[in-house]
């Protein structure tokens, strides 16, 4: 009987390759060995084992152990991976970002938005709704190049701006220009889940950190 991968397989419980390293897959390794010492012992001496297929059966074994150490190590330098990100990413925390998005950022009687556009425009025309999307307030910007834009809107006095939003209209002539509403957000915790970074924003609530546009 020639031993295989498979043979050493059935010896694991059928857990293959890719199962748990526990301590039964060391006594998997000692029976793979004494099966082919006792293979060796036992051969036709007429019809010997070839040193190749010997070694290649030595090499299945030493395969199959490597990629379970390799599996091993990887997970860990993961799991350490995971733990360094969310370290960092404490200092995160309290800092604005820029994320997409058409909520107006309101602090200190000052709102803040921004917009990308696709090509140039014309005009670009501004909105400021109201929670209930009632118009508030129209900002004109003139003319606009492609690319990332910030704007601010200094609300009228006794304006209620909680839940204000905006809304973005660019033009060339009479053709449209595609906008993408960008919005201020700020980061209030963090926190790793399934080894994945999440941060808790202000406005936008939970975010995966390769949302965020630019760190202001």
């Amino acid at each position: 009987m020639a031993l295989t991968i498979d043979t050493l397989n059935q010896l694991n419980g059928g857990s293959g390759a890719s199962g748990t390293q526990t301590a039964n897959e060391a006594g998997s390794a000692e029976r793979f060995l004494k099966l082919l010492v006792a293979q060796m012992q036992n051969q036709d001496p007429l019809n010997p084992t070839d040193n190749a297929q010997v070694t290649s059966q030595l090499a299945q074994i030493n395969t199959v152990n490597g990629i379970e150490k390799l599996n091993t190590t990887v997970l860990g330098l993961s799991s350490q991976f995971t733990n360094l990100q969310a370290l960092q990413s404490v200092s995160l925390v309290g800092r604005d970002i820029t994320v997409q998005g058409n909520r107006m950022w309101v602090e200190d009687g000052q709102g803040v938005g921004g917009f990308e556009l696709s090509g140039a425009a014309d005009r670009v025309k501004v909105e400021v709704l109201s929670a209930a999307g009632v118009v508030l307030d129209t900002l004109e910007l003139g003319a606009q190049g492609s690319g990332n834009h910030a704007f601010d809107w200094t609300p009228r006095a006794g304006v209620d701006t909680d839940g204000a939003r905006f809304r973005v209209t660019a033009t060339t002539g009479t053709t449209a220009v595609a906008s993408t509403a960008l919005m201020r957000d700020r980061i209030d915790s963090v926190s790793t889940t399934g080894g994945q970074l999440t941060l808790e924003t202000r406005l936008s609530g939970p975010i995966a950190y390769d949302v965020v546009k630019a760190f202001n």
